[in-house]
């Protein structure tokens, strides 16, 4: 039988312990894709051909403020202004160039809706993708604000936000 004084056994438990999670971490590493989860609630600055394509940030839908009293009006060329948002917007999205073709669309388990207010305009949006709103056009360079509300006050989902250039 081995002898072993309590000091000695909580120093070899700990050892073991720190041994095993340095092991776990590094398995989890390894094993981890290649591509990084997306930044929650992220801006981002784009110009044409960027990659990867398409860039995904994520958020949580939904406020306590009507999408229309962001925008001012009740309906876009793109759609109608529904759902609660936030006062400040969940991202800004900066365009150093003119895009012919660029679509932002909103991925999410809920029904959600989209507000985007930059150059040239106001565009709302509802259900571009069955649930899943978005918008899809020609965009001038500058500075875009984009809120992604939910149906009912102060109700919040996970969503994710795709930008891409591929038609």
């Amino acid at each position: 039988m081995i002898k072993m004084s309590k000091t000695s056994l909580n120093k070899g438990i700990q050892i073991y312990s720190i041994i095993f999670t340095l092991g776990v971490i590094s398995l989890l590493h390894a094993g981890s894709n290649a591509q990084e989860t997306p930044p929650i609630f992220g801006d981002v600055t784009i110009s044409q051909k960027f990659s990867p394509d398409p860039l995904v940030v994520r958020g949580m839908s939904g406020g306590s403020v009507e999408g229309n009293r962001i925008t001012g009006r009740i309906e876009t060329p793109t759609g109608p202004c529904n759902g609660f948002v936030d006062e400040t917007p969940d991202h800004t999205i900066r365009l150093t160039s003119k895009f012919d073709y660029l679509k932002l669309q909103v991925q999410s388990p809920q029904d959600t809706t989209i507000v985007v207010k930059g150059p040239g305009g106001t565009w709302c949006n509802d259900d571009l993708d069955g649930k899943n709103p978005g918008i899809i056009g020609e965009w001038l360079p500058g500075n875009y604000q984009v809120w992604v509300g939910s149906y009912q006050k102060g109700k919040y989902f996970p969503y994710t936000l795709q930008i891409t250039e591929v038609k």
